[in-house]
């Protein structure tokens, strides 16, 4: 991924803050400094929130000292970018992953709703157990430095999707399906990142009625007349 920096402020006048790691670890004892870094931050931030997050409270949960921790990651902003890259991956690769072995396909709509059910689940749980999983998406919705890569991950999916369905759906223009694919992509996050806040609130009827939603929208883009546009019914 190439590396990104960003503005801490809209005025020009206000320095730079780097958003990638500062040095990859190579041996066992850094890694496991890495490791132990992205952990008790991850940790931290379910328990206090990203404002209240600070390298100096992750160095005294995890034990380590602040040069320790600056030898990899130049701020705080630089470890959740971390996180969220883990994190946002591990989801791109099992929803590709659940595409390709057929999860759009179904001869009834009980039998694809079935499947979406499964992958939606399987997302919410890998969410839970990732260290500060529902923080972590709610800080990059919430940085504005950071929202690019929740956009990146977003974007690549829906257009793997959208390459994927395109013989499925020939009569709709490129440019409809594209969009599509970023709102279903977006309203997975969506119902994900409720579902993780929220266990306690019938999260299994929340996963039912959006994967119900995804079926019956994409029953209409495949009823869609050669412009693109809704079906005449």
């Amino acid at each position: 991924m190439p590396k990104t920096r960003a503005r801490k402020t809209a005025s020009s006048t206000s320095p730079d803050i780097a958003l990638d790691a500062k040095l990859q670890p190579t041996q066992a004892r850094g890694q496991d400094t890495y490791e132990i870094v992205l952990a008790t931050a991850g940790e931290l931030l379910r328990e206090i929130g990203f404002e209240q997050l600070s390298t100096n409270a992750i160095c005294k949960r995890a034990g380590l000292t602040p040069p320790a921790l600056y030898r990899y990651f130049p701020n705080k902003y630089a470890i959740l970018k971390e996180l969220g890259d883990r994190l946002m991956r591990a989801q791109d690769e099992a929803v590709l992953a659940w595409v390709k072995a057929g999860g759009f396909d179904g001869a009834t709509a009980e039998e694809r709703i079935e499947k979406n059910v499964v992958m939606l689940t399987g997302m919410i749980e890998m969410t839970r157990r990732f260290p500060g999983g529902a923080a972590i998406g709610r800080a990059l919705r919430a940085v504005p430095m950071l929202q690019q890569l929740r956009f990146a991950s977003r974007d690549m999916v829906a257009d793997n999707f959208a390459e994927l369905l395109r013989e499925r759906f020939p009569q709709v223009p490129d440019a409809r399906l594209r969009v599509a694919m970023r709102m279903t992509v977006e309203l997975t996050y969506a119902a994900t990142e409720m579902a993780v806040e929220e266990p306690d609130r019938d999260a299994e009827a929340l996963i039912r009625e959006v994967c119900l939603l995804f079926d019956r929208y994409f029953e209409t883009i495949a009823e869609a007349p050669s412009n693109g546009g809704l079906p005449i019914r």
